[in-house]
């Protein structure tokens, strides 16, 4: 297995999705690594950010980005909770899952829930571990709390609206159109509402009280106002900056409020918490198995597409989870 050649899409330069092309990396599995043979590779932020050289892990070219992937097992040490023929997903680091096969340590391989296909089941790793990492264990979140949803037509905020849901939350879900209304529909939040008047119907359906909770991934304007319309000893959760601005908080602000503004980076807290992936990956798949948790497939693309895939998301073009198939 060492030195196998493997076909990737590769970033050669960082310069952007333009820049990706098919070609070959050298598979060098380390002793504990699980082998897996991939069907489908997550499409994410993350992998965006690689290609531009704006992630905060700058991998040295040539490299393949891919954050996640979906596949089966080739090969497993002893005790890796896994083993040959298994569906698994898995998370990869920072890059190299856009590629045939991936070399991963057995702490980042969780079994794919039932009868689940490999496009649903990668939307498991990043976007619904994320979600779940950044709504229980950073936000605290209990039943019967309200929780505002930005961006909720994406991957993360699909993630963010089932699994608050499932948790027994309520559910305010934003979204930016008509169009990406429906998707939020489908993942199943039963409240949504259009960015524009956002700040106002919020109030309006809170009785003025505000949420308790606000799942974040957009930044920019929408964090500004969002902060105002916690009520005490509620949280927000800085998820991502989608809209480009990383706004900035005046700490009077918390101070008056009693509220908590809270970072959720799950990738970068993964290597201080090796247990995470597979405890949170067990509490996905009992939501998955309760029915509550399935993710949307926006889009699904040929490897050789992966630029066209980073290029849409980057548009903001994008809804559900976005997914390259290899096999």
């Amino acid at each position: 297995m060492r030195g196998e050649d493997v076909r990737s899409l590769i970033v050669s330069e960082p310069t952007g999705p333009d820049a990706l092309r098919i070609g070959s990396l050298s598979l060098s599995p380390a002793p504990g690594d699980v082998v897996i043979d991939v069907h489908t590779a997550g499409v994410t932020f993350p992998d965006l950010l690689l290609t531009h050289g704006r992630y905060q892990v700058k991998p040295e070219p040539p490299f393949a980005p891919g954050l996640e992937v979906a596949g089966v097992v080739r090969s497993a040490p002893a005790r890796a909770g896994v083993a040959p023929g298994d569906r698994v997903i898995a998370f990869t680091g920072h890059g190299g899952g856009y590629a045939a096969t991936v070399a991963v340590p057995a702490q980042h391989v969780v079994p794919i829930p039932g009868a689940m296909g490999f496009d649903e089941a990668v939307g498991l790793m990043v976007n619904y571990q994320t979600s779940y990492f950044g709504l229980v264990e950073r936000g605290r979140l209990r039943a019967g709390e309200t929780v505002l949803v930005h961006g909720a037509a994406g991957g993360v905020g699909t993630a963010a609206v089932q699994i608050a849901r499932g948790l027994g939350a309520r559910v305010l879900a934003v979204v930016s159109d008509e169009g990406k209304a429906g998707i939020a529909r489908e993942a199943g939040a039963e409240e949504v509402i259009l960015v524009g008047g956002w700040i106002d119907e919020v109030g309006e359906r809170t009785a003025g009280e505000g949420v308790d909770l606000v799942y974040d991934p957009v930044g920019g304007d929408r964090f500004d106002a969002s902060l105002r319309l916690i009520r005490p000893q509620g949280r927000i959760l800085v998820i991502g900056f989608a809209e480009g601005r990383i706004p900035q908080i005046a700490a009077n602000r918390l101070l008056l409020r009693n509220i908590d503004a809270v970072g959720v980076a799950w990738g970068h807290y993964v290597p201080h918490d090796p247990a995470l992936i597979r405890r949170v990956g067990g509490k996905l798949n009992e939501l998955a198995q309760a029915g509550h948790v399935r993710p949307l497939v926006g889009a699904t693309y040929a490897l050789e597409d992966g630029a066209q895939a980073l290029k849409d998301l980057e548009a903001r073009k994008t809804v559900g989870k976005s997914v390259l198939r290899l096999r």
